[in-house]
């Protein structure tokens, strides 16, 4: 069985489901988010860490057990400029996150709440910052595959 294949192809979809997610949360955070929509946003939040933590664990399955080895992952830039980026993606969703469950939680409480505007654009502008270092992460991996940084 080609384990490289496999690892390779579900580090790919997780990380493009990523991505689909992480749209579908910019989608909803927006002006006007009210009643059923924050909990549908909490939802999509919470599938957001799923992902990424299945992104996380994919990757290392493929350092590990993939057919390039450990040690030229460990010692190529590009590798590491990639790593930096998602962890910089990953420390931007805390503030949404919480915010997110913040809201949601006032919600249950309450019908018609409604996250104050500063906070829905506070909040959006974490998910812009995040969705340049999502653009990056790409264009790192390529220069990776193509022996860059090592």
């Amino acid at each position: 069985m080609d384990w490289d294949l496999i690892l390779a192809s579900a580090h790919h979809l997780a990380v493009f489901t990523l991505v689909a997610i992480y749209a579908a949360e910019f989608a909803l955070l927006r002006p006007g988010l009210s009643g059923p929509r924050i909990g549908q946003l909490a939802r999509i939040d919470a599938a957001y860490g799923a992902i990424a933590g299945a992104v996380i664990v994919i990757g290392v399955l493929r350092v590990i057990f993939g057919a390039v080895g450990w040690q030229y992952y460990l010692g190529n830039h590009a590798f590491w400029g990639k790593m930096i980026l998602f962890a910089g993606v990953g420390l931007l969703t805390i503030p949404p996150t919480l915010a997110i469950r913040r809201w949601a939680a006032a919600s249950r409480n309450s019908a018609d709440y409604a996250p104050p505007a500063a906070e829905l654009a506070a909040n959006r502008r974490f998910l812009h910052l995040q969705a340049l270092g999502l653009l990056l992460i790409p264009i790192f991996a390529a220069a990776m595959a193509r022996g860059y940084g090592g």
